[in-house]
């Protein structure tokens, strides 16, 4: 965890750069199409790794108030930078420095929606069930958690030249122990690290808890294809918007759920939480 915390607070503004590929336009608005079926006006939203930004301006947008949260101050910083220049302060509540492995000072059943988009599960690893055992805690029953993993099945067809890389040079054995475990401190030589997931095992963490899914995506689907023929879609709002309305509803799809960089969830708290949550 310490080299995941110093990898954010290094990162600076490279975070927000991500969404500005034409891969990452068309990702950025299936994140902002998947929020929206969830978050309503005078919602009070706990916004967890909120980053830069970019979903704590949609929230203020949808009318939520938002208490905005991230392990690293750096990106905090320049959080409220950005919401103050887009004059949408009033929205947010309070800025705290939170690790999602810990919401002890969060009250339960304080917030409508709990959003958690980045990835922060991918990055607690081991922790990963009992953190969304917190998420749930801290949602009202008949609130939703939303949020984002890394995707075990999507990133290894986009990265696969990576793929090819560690065979070559770590052995086969070692991608195995990722594809089997989603693991990547298995291949890992310094830098990012995470925890990856298939969609069945996000279904299997599910059921463990008093939720029911309400929403799931992949965070791209044609947006994978040839990055030229993406761009020639993107070169023409027309084309682009009926592009992006076909990525909606294919990402959707049950077969596509896991081919993204990312799978997107919501569940509803449904219940009172066990013991062990």
């Amino acid at each position: 965890m310490d080299e995941v915390h110093a990898y954010f607070e290094a990162i600076g503004s490279g975070e927000w750069d991500r969404f500005e590929t034409v891969r990452g336009r068309a990702s950025l608005e299936i994140h902002r199409r998947f929020l929206a079926r969830f978050v309503h006006q005078g919602d009070r939203v706990l916004e967890i790794g909120a980053g830069l930004g970019r979903f704590t301006l949609q929230l203020a947008q949808l009318g939520a108030r938002v208490l905005v949260t991230d392990f690293s101050v750096n990106q905090l910083a320049l959080n409220r930078e950005r919401v103050v220049g887009a004059g949408m302060q009033d929205a947010v509540e309070g800025y705290r420095e939170l690790d999602l492995r810990d919401l002890t000072a969060l009250g339960d059943e304080s917030f409508d929606v709990t959003l958690a988009y980045g990835g922060p599960l991918s990055y607690v690893f081991e922790d990963a069930e009992r953190c969304l055992g917190e998420l749930l805690r801290v949602t009202r029953r008949g609130g939703v958690v939303v949020a984002s993993v890394m995707s075990l099945l999507g990133g290894y067809r986009h990265l696969l030249s990576a793929v090819a890389d560690i065979d070559e040079r770590l052995g086969f054995a070692v991608n195995d122990t990722v594809l089997r475990t989603g693991d990547t401190r298995h291949a890992a030589q310094g830098g990012h690290v995470c925890r990856m997931f298939r969609w069945s095992d996000l279904v299997e963490m599910f059921g463990r808890h008093p939720c029911r899914v309400v929403g799931a995506s992949a965070s791209q689907w044609g947006a994978l294809g040839p990055v030229e023929t993406v761009e020639r879609f993107a070169a023409n709002a027309a084309w682009w918007d009926r592009f992006l309305d076909r990525e909606e509803a294919m990402c959707a799809e049950q077969g596509a759920i896991d081919g993204g960089n990312h799978i997107l969830f919501a569940v509803e708290r449904t219940g009172d939480l066990g013991p062990t949550a």
